[in-house]
């Protein structure tokens, strides 16, 4: 059964870059979001999961994983950065590389540590994400038109903030009060 998370992990990953996502979405940003959250929010937990003995050494401290996801993240989402990655495939590998760094930081750290720390650095990766895709909703203007050579979106800019939002909220909200629960049910056992 766990291998089978690892597994379904391998081919989320392959569906996020063979299905034309950006074709059936209509625009170039929401497309980037839906790739960018299934890779930190759902297969890189996946793959903690189902892989644990080959995601073991990602396993670092829940607050590390936490700040180098808002680092990789907020650094991938400043214009310039997010134009480089959308103008070719140095970037773009740069930039799905260090996601995926990132999310399994993250999700090992956080799931393979102390349920309580894991929490909270759930708790953080959710708050950052969650402002972030604030951000990008609210945003009076398209962030990412001029550097990235298109015409200005402003609503394909809205959905890539809405899908971060829905994606990513509620996955780190319920795995941190997982954990929570977990260090509850474990005091109650030592009780």
């Amino acid at each position: 059964m766990r291998v089978g998370l690892g597994y379904g992990g391998l081919a989320l990953l392959a569906v996020l870059w063979i299905l034309p996502l950006g074709q059936w979405l209509g625009a170039d940003f929401p497309h980037h979001m839906l790739r960018h959250m299934g890779l930190v929010a759902v297969v890189a937990p996946l793959l903690v999961l189902g892989f644990p003995n080959v995601t073991g050494v990602f396993a670092l401290s829940p607050l590390l994983g936490a700040v180098v996801e808002f680092i990789v993240v907020w650094g991938w989402h400043l214009p310039a950065l997010h134009g480089w990655a959308d103008g070719g495939w140095p970037g773009l590998v740069l930039e799905q590389l260090s996601f995926a760094l990132a999310g399994l930081l993250v999700w090992a750290g956080c799931l393979r540590g102390e349920p309580l720390a894991g929490a909270g650095g759930l708790l953080l990766t959710s708050m950052h994400m969650t402002l972030l895709g604030g951000l990008i909703i609210l945003a009076p203007r398209d962030l990412y038109a001029a550097i990235c050579g298109r015409a200005p979106d402003l609503d394909a800019q809205q959905l890539g903030g809405l899908l971060m939002l829905g994606i990513g909220t509620p996955i780190y909200l319920v795995a941190g009060l997982a954990l929570v629960a977990k260090t509850l049910e474990d005091k109650r056992e030592t009780a």
